[in-house]
């Protein structure tokens, strides 16, 4: 703690809900009264140095994190949560506490390199089916499989970072922030399933934007038709998949959009290319075969290419994922948490543009120096 400066009661208060504790339990562990504790984040007392070197320690951040500035929570009536009906209101606290911790994050690279510009069309009234087929228009992507989500929303001026892990119950969420668009993965979930979320928060950012509400079944049923319509776009499947098909045909035809079976066969129903006994039928059969709960042989995890080139960018320069989390007052471990744990994976063959035209994701320091070649080349999806 740095002598003289004055402990920030908000940062107090997210940190102790991104930890998912309640000021009964964080008083009890750093041994000061409730009453006290609520004080500290009322902003009508400052804790001694011995109490703030507690408290850092009982929620694992460093003392100089409560000493910034005021950080205004995220208010839970702006965020699209998937599932949101099945989250109880402290796993709701850490997501929003885990997206302004993240605000940050990106607030630090931004101000470094110069990222994608949003281009996240708001539709106020279209149909979810209508509403998949004008952003695919618009980006250009005609009826073709998207092959990789998270470098289609990035290439937009999404940012999206992922879940920390120990908060499985949370599947995904998203918001604007500062005319920004935020989407959160959570990444204990297949692959496969990833990509619908992903589809799903762009559903709300689409069609709820800033406006509508984002919050219960309307909202949900909506981003979900509109995942399903984007993913898997009409006359794709009708001109791939026969009519009646088969479990073997459907497990075989995921692979095509890479989407769940199960999502694949309510596309199909939903196209009308199942019957609804075929559909009760397929679902039945994938069940048994365990593609319920997982996605026997499927695809590989999709990560952040933003990340990957802005880390590497920095390392080039000197600059470590350490110091990054010293200069945001956070533990790497923190840090690794919001960036896909850092860990980039490339998928050879899988790199070819096949999503028509796409910005280039040129990554320009806030001095005017380009990067390396290797960070500025076509991001292909």
């Amino acid at each position: 703690m740095r002598d003289g400066t004055l402990v920030t009661p908000s940062r107090i208060t997210l940190a102790r809900k991104r930890r998912g504790m309640t000021i009964v339990e964080l008083a009890r562990r750093i041994d000061v009264s409730t009453q006290s504790l609520s004080n500290y984040e009322r902003g009508r007392q400052q804790p001694s140095k011995e109490t703030l070197k507690r408290v850092a320690d009982a929620l694992k951040f460093p003392p100089d994190f409560f000493q910034g500035e005021d950080l205004e929570e995220i208010q839970p009536d702006s965020v699209a949560f998937r599932a949101r009906s099945k989250m109880s209101a402290g796993k709701r606290d850490v997501a929003l506490s885990v997206g302004r911790l993240a605000v940050e994050v990106e607030r630090y690279i931004s101000t470094r390199f110069r990222l994608p510009e949003a281009d996240i069309p708001t539709l106020e009234k279209p149909a979810p089916e209508i509403a998949a087929e004008m952003v695919r228009s618009r980006w250009g992507l005609g009826q073709i499989p998207v092959s990789n989500m998270v470098h289609l929303l990035e290439s937009r001026g999404i940012r999206v970072f992922s879940l920390a892990p120990e908060y499985a119950e949370v599947d995904a969420f998203s918001f604007w922030q500062e005319d920004k668009p935020f989407i959160f993965l959570n990444t204990l979930k297949s692959a496969e399933r990833s990509r619908f979320d992903a589809a799903h928060e762009l559903g709300h950012l689409v069609m709820h934007g800033l406006s509508r509400n984002v919050a219960g079944p309307e909202a949900e049923q909506e981003a979900n038709a509109f995942a399903s319509a984007f993913l898997m776009p009409r006359k794709s499947v009708v001109a791939h998949m026969p009519s009646g098909a088969f479990v073997d045909q459907i497990i075989k035809g995921r692979r095509i959009w890479k989407v769940a079976a199960l999502a694949l066969a309510y596309r199909l129903h939903d196209l009308n290319i199942l019957s609804d006994w075929q559909y009760r039928s397929a679902c039945v059969e994938l069940s048994k075969r365990g593609y319920r709960s997982s996605e026997p042989g499927g695809i590989q995890r999709e990560t952040s290419q933003i990340f990957d080139k802005v880390f590497r960018s920095l390392r080039g320069r000197g600059v470590n994922p350490s110091e990054v989390a010293v200069a945001l007052n956070i533990t790497p471990q923190e840090l690794s948490q919001y960036v896909f744990g850092l860990t980039i994976t490339t998928h050879h063959g899988e790199g070819h543009n096949t999503e028509g035209p796409r910005p280039k994701l040129r990554l320009i320091s806030s001095t005017n120096d380009d990067l390396p070649d290797s960070t500025s080349r076509r991001a292909h999806g």
